[in-house]
């Protein structure tokens, strides 16, 4: 049922209408931006297609076709006859040509019949060719009289009207979700509600969509803001099947779960389980991920469920270990809460949880289908949890070059929670790591590739283990010490400019990051960290490899760095021992 007063969503904007309507635009008005491109009306019949999309081509200066229509012409015969002679099936290709050869043209608004959209090939199309697809909601009670004998419309021929629109509701406003933009229409004069449906259009911004190109297998990044609420139409067409299982920290649920549920009931996508850990790195822990394993092959989840991420970096690899490994491995989508999240641990198919002996050493490679990062819940994370993801972003700059400099110039704005340059940090930094990922997607590179992105850790998780990842101090602080430590020990072994430790270590404590060991309240020795540093990951044959800097934007692996070097650095540093 549609909402009592009628509204306009759009990403996440909600536009009401004033209560007194605008006088009508009879004139045309400049073409927004979004009309450089095809505008596609879908919707239920009865629902206003032809009528609005006459109207609004008008306004833009643009071409109006009728799908039907012009399938109509080319077949020479009406639709009810083509459903007579040849059966749907045979409709719904021809449908489908005349659909793709229409928006291989110039722009236009094109309005479609009710199935249209339905078609999952059509769907298809239509996304390939760029156009701008707008769904015109509208209730029962509205549509029933607009579809009182239609007997033109087979599906209508010796029917129940409410009973048939009932049915197609049912069926079609799943996959009508996945249009670009939604209008929820009421009963008022066409020219108002082509007024509300050009107003949105105007307003559309689309979201970012960074391919992450892999072999056979790649999935998109898609970064903007109210992506929760359209989350079931953003991810469905990545889903083997419309169920998922969520998992989430009981946190990050209170805040956004109600969001991604809504987001994915109206994409007709079945919640099978939902689940939630309590917050914090402690979670990353072989107990919990048997008690979510459990619980999750506990509510009947099959190999085409799909485990849904919604919070920060502790849930994403979390979830994302138990997706690889329940039944031989899952569908995977990430939906990052946190700014560390959308800009580093969301993307790139890294999994795990934490052992004793040190960081993330039980795990897997697991991509997800799809990933969204909503900007927009950025701005209900605390302080310090924003300042902890930005470390990521600088660290993404140092590897860059470019984006460095707009880290020392623009960073603070990004920590203060301003919008824009929360998206431009998410989106540069997603950029990054999706090439990197895509040219070394395993980590199998000699020298360079995927290990690059590992700047800062082998000092940051050191330190984050031996605080024992119990809150006090949190992954991003960790890296944000480790960049200093890096970019110390590049210049100690003269491999940089003696200023860019310096510059490093300004620009974090700037941002209110701890830049020095001494930042902490605790004291470490050199012996734990360097014992910390000889498990890691990236050790080969015994011997450390760390990623260095000859500058920003020139960053190289090295695996000859003596161990005196390191001790001595980590006293210099302020380690006992």
């Amino acid at each position: 049922m549609l909402p009592s007063a009628p509204v306009t969503r759009n990403l996440g904007l909600t536009i009401i209408p004033p209560a007194t309507p605008s006088p009508p635009r009879s004139a045309p008005q400049a073409a927004p931006q979004a009309a450089l491109r095809s505008i596609v009306l879908i919707g239920l019949p009865g629902a206003g297609k032809s009528s609005i999309g006459r109207r609004l081509a008008q306004r833009l200066g643009v071409p109006f076709r009728d799908a039907d229509t012009e399938i109509e012409a080319a077949a020479g015969q009406p639709i009810t006859e083509i459903f007579a002679r040849y059966g749907e099936p045979h409709f719904r290709e021809g449908e489908r040509r005349v659909i793709a050869r229409l928006l291989a043209g110039p722009p236009m608004v094109l309005a479609t019949g009710g199935g249209a959209y339905a078609d999952a090939q059509t769907r298809e199309a239509i996304r390939a060719s760029g156009a701008l697809t707008v769904w015109l909601r509208v209730g029962i009670p509205v549509l029933l009289p607009r579809v009182a004998g239609r007997d033109t419309r087979p599906m209508f021929l010796n029917q129940d009207p409410a009973a048939v629109l009932q049915r197609l509701m049912t069926t079609r406003h799943p996959l009508y979700a996945e249009a670009d933009l939604v209008v929820n229409c009421m009963d008022e004069a066409p020219e108002a509600t082509t007024d509300r449906v050009q107003d949105a259009i105007s307003a559309f911004t689309a979201p970012a969509r960074l391919p992450v190109a892999l072999a056979g297998r790649g999935y998109d990044v898609v970064i903007g803001q109210g992506l929760l609420e359209r989350a079931g139409g953003l991810i469905a067409p990545a889903l083997p099947a419309r169920r998922v299982a969520v998992v989430s920290d009981a946190s990050v649920a209170a805040l956004h779960l109600p969001s991604l549920r809504a987001g994915l009931e109206d994409a007709g996508i079945e919640i099978r389980a939902s689940l939630t850990v309590p917050p914090g790195e402690g979670s990353k822990s072989l107990a919990t991920y048997g008690v979510v394993m459990e619980e999750l092959l506990a509510a009947g989840i099959d190999r085409n469920t799909a485990v849904v991420a919604l919070g920060g970096g502790v849930v994403g690899d979390l979830a994302g270990f138990v997706a690889a490994t329940a039944m031989r491995g899952l569908p995977f989508v990430q939906v990052p809460t946190t700014l560390l999240a959308q800009v580093d641990s969301s993307v790139g198919g890294k999994t795990g949880i934490n052992l004793k002996a040190g960081k993330n050493l039980a795990g897997a490679f697991h991509q997800p289908r799809i990933v969204l990062a909503d900007t927009g819940v950025l701005a209900t994370l605390p302080a310090r949890e924003l300042r902890a993801g930005y470390a990521e972003v600088a660290k993404h700059g140092l590897l860059q070059g470019p984006l460095w400099n707009w880290c020392e110039a623009e960073g603070a704005r990004a920590v203060a929670g301003d919008a824009a340059a929360l998206r431009h940090a998410v989106l540069e930094s997603c950029r990054l790591k999706s090439a990197v990922v895509a040219a070394d997607e395993r980590e199998e590179s000699a020298e360079g590739g995927r290990a690059l992105l590992n700047l800062g850790h082998t000092f940051g998780h050191a330190v984050e283990a031996e605080c024992g990842y119990d809150g006090t101090l949190l992954h991003g602080e960790a890296v944000a010490l480790g960049l200093g430590l890096a970019a110390r020990l590049s210049a100690r072994l003269g491999l940089c400019d003696a200023a860019l430790p310096g510059r490093v270590e300004a620009h974090l404590a700037a941002v209110g990051l701890p830049a020095r060991l001494t930042d902490l309240p605790r004291r470490f020795t050199v012996e734990a960290l360097m014992g910390r540093m000889r498990k890691d990951k990236k050790v080969r044959d015994g011997r450390l490899r760390f990623v260095l800097l000859h500058g920003a934007g020139q960053a190289f692996t090295k695996g000859d760095v003596g161990p005196a070097e390191v001790e001595a650095l980590l006293r210099e540093a302020g380690c006992e021992g």
